[in-house]
C-alpha cells in the first residue's frame, strides 16, 4: 500500500494500468489498495475517468539520508518509519534490543502518539513531525536537571528560525504560539538516572497539519501561522541541529547557564496561574524557573518551587 503512495506522491495524475504494471497487480487490485490509502491515512485520492489517480495535495515523505546529509554534525543515526505506535515507544524498545545510542526514530504516522499525563498526540500521515532523539547519559542526575526546558528551547529556535516568529513556551513541556499549542515534548527514561541511563527526548510538532476535531486544546500549526506548506525534512534538519547545540551547552555548563534564556521565553512569566496536581489545585503568579528546572511561583506572597511530570499550568481567568 505503502509502495503505491510513494508511487502517487508527486501530485501527478497516474493511470490504473501504469500503476498495476508498476506494482505488478490487477488494476482491481490498486483500487482496492487506493481504497484503503484514503480509510487507513485518511488521503483524499481523485479518481477522474480517462486520466486516473491523482493525490488531492502532493507529498513529500521523510528522507533519513538526506536529514543526515543536511546534519553533517549530528553524530547520530536516523530511522524512519512508514507508520508506528509511537516514536518514543520504538525508541525504547530499541535500547531494550541493545541498539546503541545517539540514534533518532521519526515517523510518517503514529498510531498510538503520547503526550503528557497520558494524553493522545494526534499524529497524521505525512504531515506532522513525531521525533524521539536517544541519548546514554553517564553523567548521573545533574545531566539531566531542566533538560525538557533545554529540548523546548531548541524546538522554539527551530520554528522561529523557519519562519514561526510568535513561537514561546510554557512550563514544563509546550512550545505555544499565543495561546494555542504547536508543539509538545516528552522525556522518558530507563536505566539508572543516578549512575548510567538512556533517555528519550519525544517532540511533536504541529508542521501542516490544519484541521482535525481529536484535538482537546487549543492548538496551531506552522501552516497555519506561515500559511504556507513546509518541508518537513528541513524541519527536523533544523530541530537536530538546534538541540545538538543545546544539549552540548546543558552537557558542559549545567542547566544554569540557559536559565535565563528559558524564563525570557517564558509566554506565562509574571502571569496569575493554577497549577494543577491531580485533584490539587495551587494558586499564584509565576516568577521564573529555579537552576533545577522547577516552576517558582508566588502563592500567598510566599515562594514556592513546584517539579513533577504530572503538573499542568493554567493561565487563571483573572490574568
Amino acid at each position: 500500500m505503502l509502495t503505491l503512495l510513494k508511487l502517487l506522491k508527486d501530485g501527478r495524475f497516474h493511470s490504473g494500468q501504469a500503476l498495476g504494471v508498476a506494482l505488478g497487480v490487477s488494476r482491481s487490485a490498486v483500487w482496492k489498495q487506493l481504497q484503503l490509502l484514503e480509510a487507513e491515512l485518511g488521503l483524499s485520492i481523485h479518481k477522474v475517468r480517462g486520466r486516473g489517480y491523482q493525490l488531492a495535495a502532493p507529498l513529500m515523505l521523510l528522507d533519513p539520508v538526506g536529514i543526515s546529509e543536511a546534519t553533517p554534525s549530528c553524530d547520530w543515526s536516523v530511522l524512519v518509519f512508514d507508520s508506528i505506535d509511537s516514536t518514543n515507544a520504538e525508541a525504547l524498545r530499541a535500547i531494550e534490543r541493545g541498539r546503541a545510542a545517539p540514534f533518532l526514530v521519526l515517523a510518517e504516522r503514529q498510531t498510538a502518539g503520547r503526550g503528557r499525563r497520558g494524553r493522545k498526540w494526534v499524529s497524521p500521515f505525512a504531515e506532522n513531525v513525531y521525533y524521539s532523539l536517544v541519548l546514554r547519559i553517564e553523567g548521573g542526575m545533574r545531566q539531566l536537571e531542566g533538560l525538557s526546558l533545554v529540548v523546548g528551547l531548541a524546538v522554539m529556535h527551530a520554528l522561529r528560525e523557519l519562519g514561526v516568529s510568535a513561537a514561546g513556551l510554557k512550563w514544563p513541556n509546550d512550545v505555544l504560539v499565543g495561546q494555542k499549542k504547536i508543539a509538545g515534548i516528552l522525556l522518558e527514561l530507563i536505566g539508572d538516572p543516578a549512575d548510567v541511563c538512556h533517555v528519550v527526548l519525544g517532540v511533536g510538532i504541529n508542521v501542516n497539519m490544519q484541521m482535525t476535531d481529536e484535538v482537546d486544546q487549543q492548538w496551531t500549526s506552522m501552516r497555519l501561522e506561515a500559511g504556507k506548506v513546509f518541508d518537513r525534512n528541513q524541519m527536523v534538519a533544523v530541530l537536530s541541529e538546534k538541540l545538538q547545540g543545546y544539549l552540548h551547552r546543558h552537557q558542559v555548563e549545567g542547566f544554569s547557564a540557559i536559565q535565563s534564556e528559558w524564563e525570557q521565553n517564558h509566554l506565562w512569566q509574571g502571569r496569575a496561574v493554577s497549577l494543577i496536581a491531580g485533584v490539587n489545585q495551587v494558586d499564584g503568579e509565576v516568577l521564573g524557573i529555579d537552576k533545577q528546572g522547577a516552576l517558582r511561583l508566588k502563592v500567598d506572597g510566599v515562594e514556592k518551587n513546584f517539579s513533577g511530570g504530572e503538573l499542568s499550568l493554567r493561565l487563571r481567568d483573572d490574568s
